[in-house]
């Protein structure tokens, strides 16, 4: 006894030939159907290739559309040629003109005389299927679907629109529960043919004439009546992505498809030269009855899925651009915020820079343009300091610095005055690391040279947006590591919050501060403050000044704040 093999074939019949060459060269007959709308001289060509095959033979041919009955019609059409001619076959096997066969057609031949009233055949009833896509699942079988899904898209959904608005339900006939199921099956003579041949068929055949993707759920269905063994799985390989759409195998996956074990692998690339070349020799080598295994590469299919449906972290890109909050990872790696730092400290990026292993930025969002470390105009990704542009998408500037620069750690600096569209992104972030110094913005406005009037609006006007980014710091919401300090705490003790940043930093660093960056000029700071509320401005986030406790307070060479007496 043998198995016999229908062939569904639409494109790339040049390789369609040598798969049934292969098969028949074996001993197995195939039946081939050829799309109708493929051209003339191309069907003519595709059989003068396989006329020397006696046990090679075309059925009727159909004009077939995706998820429309044509495709059922051509399957039975193909499957009772099939049945007629060749009286040797116990098995039917449905494969498609993509498909490619993994091993050698006597392991397949053998395994399904071990097991000879086995159908294998994907059937699992509506209640049980997690991967319908496109939320219809029992309803393809009670409304009608007279119109093309591909084709005549809005008139689809209008007239299920309608059906579901109006409450119509078409009735399933009595016997039957529906099933779905992969289409391409491989099934015993006797289920086939009592497909074919019930009394039913005409019955079963109008009903599911206007079931939406009858190929996936006649013979699914129907061979829960007449078959004595049913193993619900497909014996082809056949793998699909989130959206429904099968993977494609190419010459890299050859290692792939020989760990699956399995027997045919569907959908193959016309061009994938090598795997045709390897599968198709007559000594290609297998392991001998294997049970087919797909579950032994579903991991690597499971990881592709998961980098096609979230992508790298922090990675932002047109094909794939995440809705908002369900990014995988708002940025690619972890980078540090110091906000307040380059107003209480002079050359603040320099000195850290130097006890941390990252690149230390200066104000990267500041009004005149991106200040990058070292000066530079350009950073990785062509990123430029032009504050047109970066003020154009401020998310995508910083994502985009921190993904060009991954593997090194990003540190910029941070104030009032710089522009405040990221605030609530790097608030609620788990990359960032914020650290500021509240109402430092104020030691530049002391030694200004301007009138007072207008250092206090700039004053009130600093206040108001330092305040509200330490709303949203402050906020439920917040993923990122945050610390805040007055300027008034800070001055008192900097080395051991400082000592504590740098640890987060670079954890694995031994080294101890020894000396703390060289603070601004402080004197006359609290009185500049007492002199913004005389006027009428409350300073609220400087923290306790007196009116003296600043005076005469410097910082000496080495960077150690002290009082001078």
């Amino acid at each position: 006894m043998t198995v016999g093999f229908i062939m569904m074939c639409h494109t790339a019949l040049d390789r369609a030939a040598q798969v049934a060459r292969f098969w028949a060269e074996g001993g197995a007959p195939v039946v081939i159907h050829v799309d109708a709308r493929v051209s003339a001289p191309d069907y003519k060509g595709f059989q003068k290739a396989l006329a020397d095959l006696d046990n090679v033979s075309f059925s009727r041919r159909y004009k077939c559309e995706w998820g429309t009955w044509s495709l059922v019609a051509a399957s039975q059409a193909a499957a009772e040629q099939m049945l007629e001619r060749h009286a040797e076959v116990r098995h039917v096997y449905l494969a498609s003109g993509s498909c490619l066969p993994l091993r050698p057609l006597k392991e397949l031949t053998d395994y399904l005389d071990a097991r000879p009233y086995t159908d294998f055949i994907e059937s699992v009833t509506t209640t049980e299927v997690g991967w319908t896509v496109g939320g219809i699942d029992i309803e393809r079988f009670t409304l009608r679907f007279p119109f093309s899904w591909k084709k005549q898209r809005r008139l689809f959904d209008r007239y299920v629109e309608f059906q579901r608005r109006v409450g119509f339900k078409r009735r399933i006939p009595s016997g039957l529960v529906p099933h779905l199921g992969s289409q391409w099956w491989c099934l015993t003579r006797q289920t086939l043919s009592a497909i074919l041949q019930d009394p039913d068929r005409p019955l079963y055949d109008r009903y599911f004439k206007r079931v939406w993707i009858p190929d996936e759920s006649y013979f699914q269905t129907l061979s829960r009546l007449y078959a004595t063994s049913i193993e619900s799985r497909s014996l082809t390989l056949t793998k699909f992505d989130f959206q429904g759409k099968p993977h494609i195998f190419y010459d890299d996956h050859l290692q792939l498809l020989r760990r699956s074990d399995c027997f045919i692998a569907r959908k193959i690339w016309p061009r994938a030269d090598r795997l045709y070349q390897t599968f198709l020799t007559k000594n290609a080598q297998s392991p001998a009855m294997a049970e087919p295994n797909p579950a032994k590469i579903d991991r690597l299919f499971s990881k592709s899925i998961e980098r096609r449906t979230r992508g790298r972290p922090g990675l932002y890109m047109q094909s794939r651009f995440p809705k908002k909050d369900h990014e995988n990872g708002k940025t690619s790696a972890p980078y540090s915020v110091f906000h307040g730092f380059s107003d209480l400290f002079e050359n603040f990026d320099g000195w850290l820079a130097k006890y941390v292993g990252a690149r230390v930025h200066g104000h990267l969002f500041a009004p005149e343009g991106a200040k990058f470390a070292g000066g530079d105009t350009m950073f990785n990704g062509c990123l430029t300091d032009d504050p047109a542009l970066r003020d154009y998408n401020p998310r995508a500037f910083l994502t985009n610095l921190i993904w060009n620069s991954r593997g090194e750690r990003q540190c910029y600096m941070f104030s009032p005055r710089d522009n405040q569209a990221n605030n609530w992104f790097t608030a609620t972030d788990p990359n960032a690391q914020i650290s500021v110094i509240t109402g430092a913005w104020a030691l530049p406005l002391s030694r200004m040279n301007e009138n007072f009037a207008t250092i206090r609006r700039e004053a009130a006007r600093l206040q108001k947006r330092e305040l509200e980014h330490l709303e949203i710091l402050r906020s439920m919401y917040v993923k990122a590591r945050v610390r805040i300090w007055t300027v008034a705490e800070f001055i008192e003790n900097p080395m051991e919050p400082l000592q504590t940043i740098i640890d987060e930093i670079s954890p694995r660093a031994t080294r101890r501060l020894t000396e703390a960056p060289q603070m601004v000029e402080l004197t006359g700071f609290p009185q500049f403050l007492q002199n913004l509320k005389n006027q009428g401005m409350q300073p609220l986030v400087m923290g306790d000044f007196p009116l003296n406790a600043g005076e005469g307070r410097h910082a000496n060479r080495r960077g150690r704040p002290y009082l001078v007496k």
